[in-house]
């Protein structure tokens, strides 16, 4: 998959994640996708919930190791 962002946000806690993702998405186009990676287990419910509340759908979420891979459209 083809990301037109991608964000490191390993090492920072909740909600900080969820701040700078929802800080890059708004610099995007609809329809671009955001990659997140992070490093903080609740960051999987955390985006899950994000991307409900904010209409963006959530495309994909994996674990690699220590870090959980979020994707994002941009709505």
């Amino acid at each position: 998959m083809n990301f037109d962002r991608e964000l490191d946000t390993r090492g920072l806690n909740c909600p900080l994640p969820i701040l700078k993702a929802k800080k890059a998405l708004t610099e995007m186009q609809s329809g671009q996708i955001l990659k997140v990676i992070a490093t903080d287990a609740g960051s999987v419910r955390d985006f899950v919930a994000f991307a409900k509340q904010t209409g963006n759908d959530l495309v994909e979420q994996t674990t690699e190791g220590q870090d959980y891979i979020h994707v994002l459209r941009r709505r």
